[in-house]
């Protein structure tokens, strides 16, 4: 592994880890920075329960042709962005939330200002 000295041992230096056992630490955390996860799976059912079986959803990313299995996937996975055939491309335009223990807020877009406000309803007679 490239973990960088200088960082205590947080941070990795860009970094792609094949083969990795699903029940792993860096499989089921939610790590920022350059670095990529890969393992296998055998059918699009066992892909959705590897994408679902983690405590966090921030985004998922799909890659196929099928676009009825694209569709089908995005409403499985339990992310908050759901990239087909592409990943990246953020547009302030656009919501960003996760789900599960990454939905700690929304960024972007007026969602971003529910953080901000309050709701309360008053049923009052007279």
């Amino acid at each position: 592994h490239q973990m960088l000295a200088e960082s205590g041992g947080y941070y990795y230096a860009p970094t792609i880890l094949d083969k990795v056992d699903r029940d792993s630490s860096i499989f089921q955390s939610e790590v920022f920075g350059p670095v990529l996860s890969v393992t296998t799976f055998e059918d699009e059912a066992e892909a959705v329960a590897l994408a679902n079986g983690t405590d966090y959803g921030l985004a998922a990313a799909i890659f196929t042709r099928d676009l009825s299995r694209a569709h089908r996937m995005v409403r499985e996975i339990k992310a908050g962005v759901v990239h087909v055939n592409c990943y990246g491309g953020p547009d302030i335009t656009v919501p960003l939330s996760g789900m599960k223990q990454s939905g700690n807020g929304s960024d972007k877009s007026l969602h971003a200002l529910d953080k901000f406000t309050d709701l309360k309803t008053a049923w009052i007679a007279l």
